[in-house]
């Protein structure tokens, strides 16, 4: 029953999230803002005015599949937030040069991500093998590894925490103090915002439960073996 209720949990809040984000985005992807401008034109004023004209801004694919790449130093906005006109394109397309604006200045919680990429894939790949051949032949010591492993997945998750938080923090501050919605939408694009920090915060709640179940798993494997 107990581990009945667990998957619930970590089936459930993910999914929450997920509607929580997509049903936001649909209804302020309907209201435009004052200024009608598209989200591809807010990412790209929001660049020039912060000195980043190195930075490009492409049309990508995908419903929500807006991301910033650091390697080719590009925003790259789903094209429902590229072409529209709409409070949750300017809020998305801010955000993503948020992330552009953190790379250009060097920011220590995305630098210290980056460097988490290689480790945590391995983690990430390598930890569920480790784990379930710890778990299926009783070895304590595999089991640990691949708990190992995977804290390092977990630790990504983690830090991705501050790095969106704060690229939202200045997609606000930029959009309000570059004209780019008028102070009374502040509050809509901040839902927008909000809500794609759900699903953040909900894969990081769910990473860090895992990881402590599987913790309590080698813990009582260790006091089986005493």
């Amino acid at each position: 029953m107990l581990f009945l209720l667990y998957f619930a949990v970590i089936v459930l809040i993910p999914l929450w999230a997920q509607m929580k984000v997509k049903g936001t985005f649909r209804k302020y992807s309907q209201v435009p803002t004052s200024t009608h401008r598209r989200g591809a034109e807010v990412a790209r004023e929001i660049l020039n005015a912060n000195g980043l004209f190195h930075v490009g801004v492409e049309e990508g694919r995908g419903f929500l599949s807006d991301h910033y790449d650091p390697r080719t130093k590009t925003v790259r906005l789903s094209p429902e937030n590229y072409h529209g006109h709409s409070i949750a394109a300017a809020a998305v397309a801010a955000h993503e040069v948020g992330h552009a604006i953190q790379d250009g200045e060097g920011y220590a919680f995305l630098r210290f991500r980056h460097a988490l990429v290689p480790v945590a894939n391995l983690g990430s790949n390598a930890s569920w093998i480790l784990i379930m051949l710890g778990i299926v032949f009783h070895a304590s010591g595999m089991l640990l590894l691949g708990i190992i492993f995977m804290a390092a997945a977990v630790l990504f998750q983690v830090v991705t925490l501050p790095v969106e938080f704060n690229a939202s923090s200045r997609a606000m501050d930029q959009v309000i103090s570059h004209g780019l919605i008028a102070n009374r939408e502040e509050r809509e694009a901040r839902k927008v915002l909000n809500a794609a920090a759900l699903t953040y915060v909900a894969a990081a709640a769910v990473a860090v439960l895992e990881l402590l179940r599987l913790v309590l798993i080698f813990t009582g494997m260790n006091r089986s073996e005493d």
